[in-house]
């Protein structure tokens, strides 16, 4: 079992986490095998996923080895702890949810608490968060990530809810250690079509703009 730390640092290096909104339960294993293909490691599939606890668990089962299996859109405890138990090596919740901090370190998993407002980016990182997802983040942009790491430098931020590629680079730039690409990456056309190769291609592209962003 990989620890706290080394997931972390697969969660920031290269970057980027994909997260998985999947249409039919089935998707998520080869959505999960083309985004790895193409240098996109971390995997968020999100509890509106349909049957979300048993495609972690597939997920994890068949791809752990290769990639990093998360779980998004946790309300509560409950979802917490069983997506854990499936096989989850992350949790991401939208909202500031500061309960779910003590379950999932106590299971050396690393926890991403959201928020909108500085204060409410404060406070998850008091509670314990070890990132704190600004979200939804297209409506800020990058000046504001800005803005917030002025006086709150330590904040470990990942922006979601990207709705522009052009946008990836400066939220990079402006200080946020990776970023979460939902449909801007795995597209409604993606996954309606199936078309894994072109979500390959994406995550390479996209990949590249990380890396590139960070000057490596």
């Amino acid at each position: 079992m990989r620890s706290k730390s080394e997931i972390i640092s697969l969660l920031t290096n290269p970057g980027i986490i994909a997260v998985v909104r999947a249409q039919k339960a089935d998707q998520v294993l080869p959505l999960s095998e083309a985004l790895i293909a193409g240098g996109v490691i971390a995997i968020e599939i999100t509890m509106t996923t349909p049957n979300a606890i048993e495609a972690i668990r597939e997920a994890s089962q068949k791809v752990s080895s290769r990639g990093v299996i998360g779980v998004g859109t946790v309300l509560d405890a409950e979802s917490c702890r069983a997506a854990i138990q499936a096989g989850a090596e992350f949790v991401v919740s939208p909202i500031l949810r500061p309960e779910l901090v003590a379950l999932c370190h106590a299971a050396a998993r690393p926890v991403m608490l959201g928020a909108y407002t500085p204060t409410e980016a404060q406070l998850g990182h008091e509670a314990g968060a070890d990132f704190i997802k600004i979200f939804p983040s297209d409506g800020l942009g990058p000046n504001y990530i800005r803005a917030i790491r002025a006086p709150l430098p330590h904040l470990r931020i990942i922006p979601t809810g990207i709705a522009k590629a052009d946008d990836i680079a400066e939220f990079i730039k402006a200080g946020c250690v990776g970023v979460g690409l939902g449909s801007l990456l795995v597209s409604s056309e993606i996954l309606r079509t199936n078309n894994w190769s072109e979500l390959t291609r994406s995550a390479n592209a996209f990949r590249s703009l990380v890396e590139k962003a960070r000057g490596n």
